[in-house]
């Protein structure tokens, strides 16, 4: 590895947090003293918000990442991360031509989050996930030859269980849809959020198992802590998100569930060169409450980060801005939508936005999230700076 004066800037991972961090940090840092790389294992960036839409057979636009970041100053690089040496400095990657190492000043860790089968026997072997684009494909291939009449189990009862049973509902009316859900159906919900939601799913026959925990999955069932087995031709997984492992091997400290400890700039406590954005960060939101693995969350921290990072390079004011939450937006089916607005540390209030201007406004939102990618600073004209930082020494090699 050779050393350069440019300060040498590596995001890995290009979902929405990556993605925005290093097309913010473009735009912020003057291309010829800040050489900026982003890492991603696939070529193009998925809608992760709209993977339930996938799984039922609708199309979403392709989104190349060479395209996304052409004439940005954005080097993309498609490769596997497959560790990161935080002592030297140094990304472990493999690519097409193999094996090989990308040197770093500063690093901004955004590989994200994946499904979590949480041990439940059968549920690696036995159900699909829809975290990600290659899960929502493999599901999207077994509904397709799924006849009619069979059962779909979608066990969890948050977000994303609520997206994926009420649009395979809406799209497969010829099918018995169910939901598991450990508390009752959407108990975080204001009364008019449940109210609504209960309403959705009577009209799209979905049945709702409340107070119920999956303790096994099998190829035709699922079996439930006090014994029962539902039946399930197919059974779809969204009980939460469990981070990349690789944060646990780096030595960074990480908390019990392997998520990056970050201060206010979503800077690393025990590594200051190096950030952790999205699903990847134990981030601080109102109140010292961890902020959740979403959308919502990522985007904030990338700016964050993306800003911090600037500010400490060329001299700039740091940010002071504590990421906050407005609403949480929920698609049921095309047609309905329930939108539940919150407090800043998110808990749901009483207002909530319902039926088919909901189901518009999640959709505006999904559009947005996906246009702020490719515009990272939202449409408001920014100027390059000069890095006055000094250039930090190469780190030892070994």
């Amino acid at each position: 590895m050779q050393h350069t004066s440019r300060h040498r800037i590596v995001v890995l991972g290009a979902g929405y947090a990556g993605a925005v961090a290093a097309g913010r940090l473009a735009r912020r840092l003057r291309t010829e003293d800040a050489a900026l790389t982003l890492v991603n294992a696939e070529p193009h960036f998925v809608e992760r918000v709209r993977m339930h839409q996938l799984a039922v057979g609708q199309d979403l636009r392709a989104r190349p990442l060479d395209e996304m970041f052409a004439n940005t100053g954005v080097d993309v690089r498609i490769a596997r991360v497959t560790g990161v040496d935080v002592d030297r400095k140094a990304v472990l990657v493999t690519g097409p031509d193999g094996a090989g190492e990308l040197a770093y000043d500063t690093l901004v860790y955004a590989l994200g989050s994946a499904w979590d089968p949480q041990g439940v026997p059968g549920a690696v072997e036995h159900a699909h996930e829809i975290a990600g684009g290659r899960g929502a494909l493999r599901l999207r291939e077994r509904l397709a030859v799924l006849e009619a009449g069979r059962s779909v189990v979608v066990v969890g009862g948050g977000l994303t269980g609520l997206e994926a049973a009420s649009e395979i509902a809406e799209a497969r009316p010829d099918l018995d849809v169910s939901l598991t859900a450990r508390g009752g159906l959407g108990a975080w919900l204001s009364p008019k959020g449940r109210r609504h939601l209960r309403k959705v799913f009577a009209a799209l026959g979905v049945t709702a198992y409340e107070n119920t925990a999956v303790t096994e999955v099998a190829a035709d069932h699922v079996v439930t802590a006090d014994g029962t087995a539902v039946p399930a031709d197919v059974t779809v997984w969204t009980t939460g998100f469990a981070v990349h492992p690789l944060a646990k091997a780096t030595g960074l400290d990480v908390c019990d569930t392997g998520r990056i400890v970050v201060d206010a700039t979503m800077r690393s406590v025990s590594h200051p060169d190096v950030y952790a954005v999205g699903d990847a960060a134990l981030a601080a939101g109102p109140g010292g409450k961890p902020l959740r693995m979403s959308c919502a969350s990522g985007v904030p921290t990338a700016w964050q980060a993306a800003d911090a990072i600037a500010a400490r390079l060329t001299g700039g004011k740091l940010p002071k801005v504590t990421p906050r939450y407005f609403n949480q937006c929920i698609s049921l089916g095309r047609g309905q939508g329930l939108i539940q607005y919150v407090t800043a540390d998110d808990r749901a209030v009483g207002a909530a936005l319902t039926g088919r201007l909901a189901a518009l406004y999640k959709e505006l939102v999904c559009r947005s999230a996906a246009w702020g990618v490719a515009n990272p600073t939202l449409g408001i004209p920014t100027r390059r700076r000069p890095v006055t930082a000094p250039a930090p020494e190469p780190a030892p090699t070994v």
